[in-house]
């Protein structure tokens, strides 16, 4: 089923999600500070692109807590804007709730990214 859940997601928004983590990554490694940015920015695009089956856990500690204010100063507020945008459109039909709810994982995931772990 997380089959099916990943390649509708993948058409209808996931594909749009995923490209902006991958423009936001590549933007953070045109600079040498931002490289370790940019590519914790490589590994969501994945999960943007493929979300079902997949989990979440948050945790980090002080490092963690830092490199996530610069994140939301710099980049972090229109990615989640923006997948909470596409969650409450899809929540507004009952098919497009599951699909809401990844975004709403999405978003949840843009404002802090550094120290979760995805399994």
């Amino acid at each position: 089923m997380s089959c099916l859940g990943n390649l509708l997601w993948f058409l209808c928004c996931g594909l749009w999600q995923g490209l902006s983590w991958l423009l936001a990554g590549l933007l953070w490694c045109v600079t040498i500070v931002g490289i370790p940015i940019g590519l914790q920015c490589f590994k969501f695009a994945s999960l943007a692109f493929f979300p079902f089956g997949k989990e979440v856990r948050y945790g980090g500690g002080t490092v963690s807590l830092l490199l996530n204010l610069i994140w939301i100063l710099v980049s972090g507020i229109p990615l989640a804007v923006t997948a909470a945008t596409n969650g409450i459109l899809l929540c507004c039909t009952i098919i497009g709730i599951p699909f809401g709810l990844q975004c709403f994982k999405m978003a949840k995931l843009a404002l802090m990214p550094f120290g979760t772990e995805v399994s």
